[in-house]
């Protein structure tokens, strides 16, 4: 396979798995994926952030979570984010911690 069609496969795979967790499965929490995965939804923006950013295009994260939210993240919030129990919001810090770094 060349490089370009490989790049142009990454692409589609990202574009479907941001498809799939914004509008096939908002019912998933960040804090859950975070918590068992290791990353969310505001970790792939991040990601994309840090894309452009390498790429010389000035970026923020509110930016860049409203393209890859594809609204803001009231919005989302209000819309779908559901509160988080204790044990969970508990064990987000230590999978924050671990995968991303302390949080500030």
């Amino acid at each position: 396979m060349d490089k370009q069609t490989e790049i142009e496969l990454q692409a589609a795979a990202f574009r479907r798995l941001q498809k799939h967790l914004m509008e096939d499965r908002t019912d998933v929490q960040n804090i859950d994926m975070m918590n068992l995965a290791g990353f969310c939804r505001n970790c792939l923006s991040r990601w994309y952030q840090e894309a452009a950013n390498e790429k010389g295009i000035e970026m923020g994260k509110d930016e860049a979570r409203q393209i890859f939210y594809g609204m803001t993240m009231d919005d989302w919030k209000a819309n779908y984010q559901t509160e988080a129990s204790p044990d969970k919001q508990a064990a987000f810090k230590v999978a924050f911690e671990e995968n991303v770094g302390k949080e500030s």
